[in-house]
Order: structure tokens, then C-alpha cells, then sequence
């Protein structure tokens, strides 16, 4: 990348008192200094690096400095135990580059919601003594922006005693609540060098998943939030049929600028700073900063005001999407440590789903894995480890996305809770999860379940059908966390609906009969429900089913619509759906048996195509239905 903008000659004329040289400079910094570092992609890496080759050839300038740095991706010399009696790390949230140091002792962390973080500084709880930070070349007027680092680092220049400023021409000038003056510095150090960059991990098939089904909670017209990785870059990848979309999110990376040249994100339905992707900073290659620069369809704002749960709260439909490291069956999620063991930090998130949460038609959504580890840890655990910090309670999470599907938490008991995250756990570790539950007491202790590939959801087969009546409906398997929908949708039926359907009057559904629905081998059975998605939940309108006679390698069929739904078409569309499963089977036909008065029944039937011979007694058809080639 060519760089940008020249230093204009007034300006070294005007300020040329204040461009030093980093060891003239830092002479400066006194022992025993809280000394600032700017965030992420935005680190002044020659600044950070002179520092530490002053200190090595100085050894005796300075000790027992206290370093703050959000989070590095670069150099982090401050960290190293040889620098152990000049710099002492706290951080924020915790890198890949002083994760060692921060659990060895070596290193401090401070747990804290990063919109929280410019009033301890602003109100000297933490104080700054001395702020690193990089900056854009001055416009005319003498402003120069921060650039892709605006988040904690505009508070730390506003509350430090000695702002050195690296001026590099490759740091985009980045509208919005960016600009120091030129009087702010009390030192300027002109060096060029290419910003660090984030590369987002490639996508591969299991992220991609887990990122076409985050895509179907995403409605047009929403204000979206996404974290960092390669499970948000799916995301984003996935979300290109989408329309109207707006951002308010802390980070902006590749895929949203990706978004926004498609025209896929043009915050034209935003509630608040319409028109405007408003974010606090910036982590992505170079093209993505050329983006970026005096570029007015952004506004970058302090950490306090994008991560202000208030501030979030006013976006009509905000949708935030974030990630964890696990998540428990009763939905509290850590996303900061595993166990005992500290990896990341609080961050944003917690401020995001907090904020989605309050604002009208919010979502949350935390997206992960089911498995980490190679395959050998479950990131769905039956409880959080000792140790580990709770970054999301219950509250917080609406719905949780693994590459085996949505569960949805919101307003849902334990019991509840347990059997939709043990839905889309990884199979393997679904008995133990099972067992686990019921050990807790979080589920009922005769719960059933089918282990291995038999019991195994098949995802594949969700599809979606347009009745003869114009309503779209989703037909897919049933889950073992379908019970309680299944129970409502029984005692919804009139008695006249449950009479014909089990031929019995019997009326009641209790749990040990709801599990024959819900528990199935699909390799000999399938359930399939027709349910129209509704504002974030299902609305179960249909149930159809088939078990498979062995003996004569056909299957019994029978399905069932509620009262308010029939004449619809739905019923023909299950059957129509569960003749082409039985046929990919290998079945030969059905047999049903249907009352003689049940007229509609016979005539879904009749229609359907199949080869027919019918006896009656008792006021009772049996029917056997050979499929036509």
C-alpha cells in the first residue's frame, strides 16, 4: 500500500519543536510511571520497540513502570521476564501475547466492561501518567486522528501527563469522535510503517454451520453487533442475502466492510446515527484501512458511548453475536477463562447482549463450537468449571448456535434450558450430558435417550414448503428439546382432532408418552413437525409421522394439524414430505388406519398418488398404500 499523506512542511514548521527523537523522548518517562499503550491494530509498534531497546541499553532509567495495554497483537516486550523489574503488565483483556505472563504471575488482569474503562481513567482510579499512541498525519487545521484505535485510547491521551505521538502516514483518517489536536502532544516521532494486521481465520465447513444458522436470526433491516474470529467472519459471509442491514458494533473488521461494498449493510434502517457504521475500533488488513479512510459512512466513537448497554438499548432490532469458550445446560457462559486459567477478558460482550437484551426486538445470540480441543472437550458443560468467571449469566442469552443447530434459551426453565443445549452438543457427549443433567437434577431422572448415529438430529432434512394457501412453513425432524411445544400442541387439539388421530379417548399427553414423539431412532422412525418461525420461536401447526414394519419394509403413517391450521394444505404437505423420506429409505408403501367419518384424512390420501387397497370394519379403514414408480 502506498502511503497517503505527506507531512505538510507547516506543519514541521509550525511543531517542529515538538518532534523528537524515542530516546530524547523517553528520557522522560519517570520510574514507577503508569504508561498507556494503544489498542490492538492501532499499537504504535516503533514506539513500543524503541521503548524496550532505551530500557535494555538504560537498564537502571526506569523501573517498576506499569504498562496498560487493552490487547496486543504485536510486540509485547513489557511482558518478557527479563523486563520483570522495569514493566509490570496489566491488561484489560488478555492476548495471545501475555497470556503466559498474566498466569504465571508475571502479569496483572483486570476484569472490567470496557465501556467502563475511560471513567477509571477519566476519574484517575487508574492513573496515566505517559500515553503510546499512533496517530494520522495532521489535516491543515492541526488534527490528527487516531485512526483504527479510538475505543480507551482517546481517554488515556485526554488523561495523560506526556502523550507521545507516533505520526504515521499509513493510519487512516477515520471520521467521528477521533481527532487530538496537535497541542495535545506533548511529543511527536514521524515513523512510517505498515499497522499491524488481522487476518480472520479461513472458514471451514463446521464455522460455516454454525454460520448459515446464525444467518436465519438475522432479519433484514437489523442493527448488528459481531465479535472477532473465524466464526463472525462465517457469520458475515453468510448474512449476503440479507438486506438494509446497520451496524453498531466495538470492532469492525473484513467481513463488514465486505457487507458494506456489497451494499448488504447500509444503516438505512438504523434507529440512531442512521446512515453511519458506528464502531470504536478497527482490526483488518490493509485493504480494509484504505476502506476506512475519510470515509463519512463511518463514525468510530469512545469505548464508553458503542459499549454503552443505554446506548445499544435505543437500535430497534439489535442483534448481538458474540462467542465463549463454554456454556453450562442452565445457559451461564464464560468467555473470559477456562477454569482457572485466564484467557481473554469481559470485553464487549457482556455490554452488547446486556444492551440487545433492552433494546425493543433484540437479539442475542452466542455463536461457538460444540467441541474444542481437537474434538475432545465439550464446550456445552453440565455445569461452569471451578474457577472459571461467569461472563454471561442466564438472562443474557437468548439463543445459543452450534454446527448442530439453534437452541433457544429465552424465558425457558432448567429443565428446558438442559434439553435444548444437549440438542446441539456434539453426539458424543451427549449421554454424558444426559446423565450428567439428571445427576444435577436439572432434568427428569427416567429421561431417555437414543446414543449414536440413530439418535443423531438429522439437520440435513429441515426444508421449507408453500401450502396450496400461500403459508410458508419449515417441516423438520423433532429434537429431543421438542417436548414441551409437543405437549401444547396436543392439549391445543379439540377432542374431536385427538379422537381421530389415536383412534382413542383418551386425552391426556404426560411425559413418559411425549417421549415416544420426542426420543426416536430416525433410522426406524421419523417425526416430522410443521412449524412456522415467529419472532424468535416456532409455532408447532402440524405433526406427521411413520414407523417402519419390518417384516413388510413398509411404515406406518399417520399425522395430525391443529384445528386453527387445517384446510391449509399442511397436511398434504407432510405427507408428501414423509413419502419422499420413506422412499430414500427403500419403503414399498404406507398403511394408516383412519376412521370411516374422518372424510379429510381419506381424501389426503386419496390424492396423494399412491396405489390404494382399503377394508373397513368397525366404522375403521385400513389402508394400504403402495408408492407408484
Amino acid at each position: 500500500m502506498e502511503r497517503r499523506k505527506r507531512i505538510p512542511r507547516s506543519f514541521l514548521e509550525r511543531y517542529g519543536d515538538r518532534i523528537a527523537e524515542p530516546t530524547e523522548v523517553f528520557r522522560h518517562i519517570r520510574r514507577g510511571d503508569h504508561i498507556f499503550i494503544g489498542t490492538g491494530c492501532g499499537e504504535p509498534q516503533f514506539l513500543v520497540k524503541e521503548l524496550a531497546e532505551y530500557v535494555e541499553s538504560n537498564p537502571k532509567a526506569l523501573f517498576d513502570a506499569e504498562v496498560f495495554h487493552v490487547w496486543t497483537l504485536g510486540v509485547a516486550p513489557y511482558a518478557d521476564e527479563k523486563f520483570s523489574r522495569n514493566f509490570r503488565h496489566n491488561s484489560f483483556f488478555i492476548g495471545n501475547n501475555t497470556r503466559r505472563a498474566v498466569n504465571e504471575g508475571l502479569a496483572d488482569y483486570t476484569p472490567i466492561f470496557l465501556s467502563q474503562v475511560p471513567a477509571l481513567l477519566r476519574r484517575r482510579f487508574i492513573p496515566i501518567d505517559v500515553a503510546l499512541v499512533q496517530v494520522s498525519p495532521p489535516d491543515r487545521n492541526g488534527y490528527m486522528s487516531l485512526g483504527v484505535s479510538v475505543d480507551i485510547t482517546k481517554q488515556a491521551v485526554e488523561s495523560a501527563k506526556l502523550v507521545i505521538c507516533q505520526v504515521n502516514s499509513y493510519m487512516p483518517r477515520v471520521h467521528g469522535n477521533t481527532f487530538i489536536h496537535t497541542e495535545q502532544a506533548d511529543y511527536l516521532i514521524i515513523h512510517d510503517e505498515p499497522l499491524l494486521e488481522y487476518r480472520q481465520d479461513v472458514s471451514d465447513e463446521l464455522v460455516d454451520r454454525i454460520g448459515k444458522y446464525v444467518a436465519r436470526l438475522v432479519e433484514d433491516g437489523d442493527t448488528i453487533q459481531v465479535g472477532y474470529g473465524s466464526i463472525p467472519n462465517a457469520i458475515l459471509a453468510n448474512l449476503r442475502g440479507k438486506r438494509d442491514l446497520g451496524v453498531h458494533t466495538e470492532l469492525v473488521g473484513d467481513g463488514i466492510v465486505e457487507l458494506m461494498r456489497l451494499g448488504v449493510i447500509n444503516n438505512s434502517r438504523k434507529t440512531i446515527h442512521k446512515g453511519k457504521t458506528v464502531a470504536t475500533f478497527c482490526m483488518g488488513t490493509m485493504d480494509t484501512y484504505d476502506y476506512l479512510d475519510d470515509n463519512p459512512c463511518f463514525e468510530f466513537q469512545t469505548i464508553d458511548y458503542t459499549n454503552n448497554p443505554l446506548i445499544i438499548a435505543q437500535n430497534r432490532n439489535m442483534v448481538a453475536i458474540n462467542s465463549a469458550l463454554e456454556i453450562d445446560l442452565t445457559g451461564q457462559a464464560s468467555a473470559e477463562s477456562l477454569g482457572k486459567v485466564f484467557y481473554s477478558g469481559i470485553g464487549g460482550q457482556a455490554d452488547f447482549m446486556r444492551g440487545a437484551v433492552l433494546a425493543p426486538g433484540g437479539r442475542t445470540i452466542l455463536a461457538l463450537p460444540s467441541t474444542a480441543g481437537g474434538g475432545e472437550y465439550s464446550r456445552i458443560q453440565p455445569l461452569i468449571r471451578e474457577g472459571a468467571g461467569v461472563t454471561l449469566n442466564r438472562g443474557d442469552v437468548h439463543y445459543v448456535v452450534t454446527e448442530y443447530g439453534i437452541a433457544y434459551l429465552h424465558g425457558k426453565n432448567v429443565r428446558e434450558r438442559a434439553m435444548e443445549l444437549i440438542a446441539i452438543a456434539h453426539p458424543k457427549f451427549r449421554p454424558w450430558l444426559v446423565e450428567e443433567a439428571k445427576r444435577n437434577n436439572l432434568i427428569y431422572k427416567d429421561q431417555a435417550f437414543i446414543p449414536g448415529k440413530e439418535g443423531e438430529y438429522p439437520a440435513e432434512l429441515e426444508q421449507y414448503r408453500r401450502t396450496k394457501t400461500g403459508l410458508e412453513i419449515l417441516l423438520r425432524p423433532v429434537r429431543i428439546s421438542d417436548e414441551p411445544m409437543l405437549k401444547d400442541f396436543f392439549y391445543s387439539l379439540s377432542d374431536k382432532s385427538l379422537y381421530r388421530r389415536f383412534v382413542s379417548a383418551r386425552q391426556d399427553m404426560p411425559h413418559e408418552r411425549l417421549q415416544e414423539f420426542v426420543v426416536i431412532d430416525y433410522t426406524k422412525e421419523m417425526v416430522i413437525l410443521a412449524v412456522i418461525p415467529e419472532e424468535g420461536r416456532e409455532e408447532l401447526v402440524g405433526v406427521g409421522q411413520y414407523g417402519i414394519n419390518e417384516g413388510t419394509h413398509t411404515a406406518e403413517v399417520a399425522f395430525v394439524v391443529r384445528d386453527d391450521y387445517q384446510n391449509n394444505g399442511i397436511g398434504t404437505e407432510l405427507l408428501a414430505y414423509l413419502t419422499q423420506l420413506a422412499r430414500r429409505q427403500g419403503l414399498r408403501g404406507f398403511t394408516a388406519e383412519v376412521l370411516a367419518e374422518n372424510k379429510p384424512m381419506l381424501h389426503v390420501f386419496e390424492k396423494a398418488g399412491f396405489d390404494i387397497r382399503r377394508s373397513l370394519s368397525a366404522g375403521l379403514y385400513e389402508l394400504d398404500m403402495s408408492f407408484r414408480d
